[in-house]
């Protein structure tokens, strides 16, 4: 294939998110890099745009973990070497919270918060709207500022929210997210 595939970021790989992902890249019809999962990420950027150009459908989801490191850790390594690549499109990120006090934070568009409302605040990682507009705190953050992506949505913890974006109850609050990403950045449009 000589095109670039087209991808979705997703700064958490743990394994609630995975399932998470899994579910809803079945109900839009794209795929989901499974092995991309992992706390923190185990495979190298290379690998994963291997796996990458195997998918059989767009749009790939896929998974970086950090696993808390402050700093570029292994997980954003990884993102940074794939978002860069030139047969890569990054449609667009989605930015996951964690524990504000890691002090890294990024720039967001909007947020989905735990009912899966829009809102331009950052949340937590409960999914509950934060006080600052238009920025998010999470442990896989730190270069998605660095990165060209046409639109970054911020989301609680990915298949928890208190229960609420569990993949049994089909995970409504990432599949919002992603359909949002999945809008803004044209790809119905080609």
């Amino acid at each position: 294939m000589g095109e670039r595939r087209r991808i979705i970021i997703i700064t958490d790989g743990d394994e609630y998110a995975r399932k998470a992902i899994e579910h809803v890249a079945q109900e839009i019809g794209g795929r989901c890099i499974s092995m991309s999962h992992g706390n923190p990420t185990s495979l190298s950027g290379q690998e994963i745009v291997k796996l990458i150009k195997k998918a059989k459908q767009e749009p790939i989801l896929v998974m970086f973990d950090d696993s808390g490191i402050v700093g570029e850790g292994y997980g954003e390594t990884a993102l940074k070497y794939v978002a860069n690549h030139p047969d890569i499109e990054v449609l667009g990120v989605l930015a996951v919270a964690a524990k504000k006090n890691q002090g890294e934070w990024t720039k967001i568009d909007i947020s989905v918060d735990r009912y899966g409302e829009l809102t331009p605040y950052g949340v937590d990682k409960y999914g509950e709207p934060e006080l600052e507009l238009g920025r998010l705190y999470g442990d896989t953050v730190y270069c998605l500022d660095g990165l060209k992506a046409p639109v970054v949505i911020g989301v609680g913890d990915i298949g928890k929210m208190a229960g609420m974006d569990s993949y049994e109850v089909g995970a409504p609050i990432t599949k919002k997210a992603i359909e949002v990403i999945l809008e803004r950045s044209g790809f119905y449009d080609q």
